[in-house]
């Protein structure tokens, strides 16, 4: 019995002959597919790694910053923690500052700081991030680095006084110069520091003037409030004084002084008679100068200045005045002149 034959399948299209067009698509996609499974599953994968160690170091760095900032608010051992109440009246009275405002100093330079670190870190690590996601990704930093530097140096130059106002803010802070509330001298403004910024502080003047200082074109700083201070005061005797009862007079009156409850928390040491300052005209100048705490000097050398005065006054020591001799000529007096010619 003949074995039939069978008819070969034939793909046929309409316009070319050839097999369907499926066919080729499915087998090109899979192999498009294996040839870039391993940059579609690593290169996301490693960027995803770069994101989450980024973002470990940058929780790392911050709660290292935080700490650091915590421990400069902390008050130290020898910092009281209540601030001395004022008293109402005169006199005495404008010695007792509120010292709150060294704490305000503290915090305030302590969140500054804090802030610049924390925005430094993540400025820092961003800028790592991207670099190193562009590498992933196939991307050429030389180009891209080439042109931030050229745009770096063009701002550099052109912003060169803001940033060195940067800079020395932040030195001023880390190097705590001065702070609120201090009694500074920066050249022509004199007078109480009420803000310090990274890039302008602020000094409120005797007259109450606010002064605007960019911290750039500060060159030197005199600090009356940091650690001690001293009241010096010069008392001026007659020339025919005795010498020996000044300066028994005058370390009594500091004796007293220093043994007054109003102010022994504010002088450091007893009031000592330095000796003899100088010989003026009018008179002589004797130096008593005692150690105050800060921003407390000129109350207390008003004080002293004051028993200086009564106590003087008391043991019949004079406090000479300006002097002037005045020759007065008569006519007799040139008559005389014209005889002797």
């Amino acid at each position: 019995m003949p074995t039939p034959m069978t008819t070969p399948t034939t793909y046929t299209t309409a316009a070319s002959g050839g097999p369907p067009p499926d066919v080729p698509l499915a087998a090109g996609w899979s192999d498009w597919v294996g040839d870039h499974t391993a940059s579609l599953i690593q290169v996301p994968l490693r960027i995803a790694l770069i994101v989450v160690v980024l973002l470990i170091v940058r929780a790392v760095a911050k709660r290292a910053i935080t700490r650091v900032v915590q421990r400069v608010l902390e008050p130290s051992a020898g910092e009281p923690e209540r601030s001395r109440p004022r008293r109402s009246g005169r006199g005495a009275a404008v010695l007792h500052r509120d010292r709150s405002r060294a704490r305000q100093r503290r915090e305030q330079r302590a969140r500054t700081i804090g802030s610049v670190l924390s925005s430094a870190v993540t400025i820092v690590l961003f800028m790592v991030g991207v670099a190193m996601v562009l590498d992933q990704v196939g991307i050429a930093l030389g180009p891209l680095l080439a042109s931030a530097g050229v745009v770096g140096l063009a701002i550099g130059f052109g912003a060169q006084s803001l940033v060195a106002d940067y800079l020395s803010g932040l030195l001023i802070m880390i190097e705590d110069q001065y702070g609120v509330g201090d009694s500074v001298d920066l050249g022509e403004a004199v007078g109480e520091v009420e803000h310090v910024g990274l890039r302008l502080t602020h000094v409120r003047d005797l007259n109450g003037g606010l002064w605007h200082i960019r911290n750039g074109e500060i060159l030197r700083v005199r600090n009356d409030s940091q650690e001690w201070a001293r009241a010096v005061l010069d008392v001026a005797v007659a020339y025919d004084a005795d010498l020996n009862a000044v300066y028994r007079v005058l370390e009594e009156t500091g004796a007293a002084l220093h043994q007054d409850p109003d102010f022994a928390d504010l002088l450091l040491e007893e009031p000592a008679v330095w000796g003899v300052q100088s010989l003026d005209a009018d008179g002589v100048l004797v130096r008593i100068a005692v150690k105050t705490v800060p921003l407390q000097q000129w109350g207390v050398t008003r004080e002293l200045r004051r028993r200086v005065k009564e106590a003087l006054d008391t043991a019949g020591i004079d406090i000479p005045f300006t002097q002037r001799t005045v020759w007065v000529r008569t006519d007799s007096d040139a008559d005389s002149d014209a005889l002797v010619r």
